[in-house]
């Protein structure tokens, strides 16, 4: 007997029938067994697959479930703003958070634009800041093994904790590497600043014919290479040597020791220019 194994390949569904085909008079054909796969297809995905396109459902249905999520972290913004400004009395219930009447259309760019010299009322204000605080907070899209490991991801996240433990972002990254944490959050442009502005004031009460307010206007917005050959050429400071993962602890410790205490030169130019290397990006 010879065993037969066939193929019925549709764009929506796979036939298969595996049989004994019979070689000689004495034997006799059979059916062993035969099934059918259905795959249904959206008109968009059968023409995708007719076209030859790499098509996946599950594709579609994350790229839903992230509309889903954005949309619900909008909202949440937006309630936990207004109630602040609530309890703040900066406005009442009854004060309208969207433009209306005519000509009222980029009412609030127009006083966005002006809160930056110019008074305006605390109504347009709370527009202003809901209108900022629309396009705030998204969470990374990168891929983590538990459920902790992505809320420390999350850069709101990362800026309440920050807030609530009064920490720096280098303070967070030496306790989540002395905990054996491998993911690396990504903080905001602010926080990071303030750390630098607090390391930079410290370390300047030792260094004061170094680390002026001069020098430190006029290295602002320098990438690393830029600010290493700032502190090279008019300090004659060059860049401390540290490398794998003995060398990004022994930084963290240096970067986190820095709002406090007096570091080597050389020490404390590695804090500034990783600092500065991530604030220039």
């Amino acid at each position: 007997m010879k065993k037969i194994l066939g193929l019925d390949l549709g764009t929506t569904s796979i036939g298969w029938a595996l049989v004994n085909e019979k070689e000689n008079d004495k034997e006799k054909s059979e059916i062993i067994r035969l099934g059918v796969r259905v795959n249904p297809l959206t008109v968009d995905e059968k023409t995708n697959f007719e076209k030859g396109k790499s098509i996946t459902t599950n594709a579609d249905r994350r790229m839903k479930r992230s509309m889903h999520r954005n949309l619900q972290r909008y909202k949440l913004r937006r309630k936990n703003l207004i109630e602040c400004l609530l309890e703040h009395h900066i406005i009442s219930d009854e004060t309208l958070l969207y433009e209306q009447g005519n000509n009222t259309t980029f009412q609030t760019y127009r006083a966005r634009a002006k809160a930056v010299t110019e008074e305006i009322s605390l109504e347009d204000f709370a527009r202003v800041l809901l209108m900022i605080n629309k396009k705030r907070g998204y969470k990374s899209s990168r891929k983590v093994k538990d459920g902790e490991e992505g809320e420390l991801i999350d850069g709101m996240e990362i800026a309440k904790r920050l807030y609530e433990e009064n920490m720096t972002p280098g303070q967070l990254l030496l306790d989540l590497y002395n905990k054996g944490k491998k993911n690396r959050p990504t903080f905001y442009r602010s926080d990071l600043q303030a750390e630098f502005d607090k390391i930079w004031n410290t370390q300047s009460a030792f260094y004061p014919n170094i680390l002026t307010d001069d020098f430190k206007s006029s290295i602002h917005g320098f990438n690393k290479t830029q600010t290493a050959g700032a502190f090279y050429g008019v300090h004659q400071i060059t860049t401390a040597k540290n490398a794998g993962k003995e060398g990004y602890a022994q930084a963290l410790s240096w970067r986190t020791d820095a709002l406090n205490r007096q570091l080597g030169i050389e020490e404390e130019w590695q804090h500034y220019s990783r600092l500065i290397k991530i604030l220039s990006v």
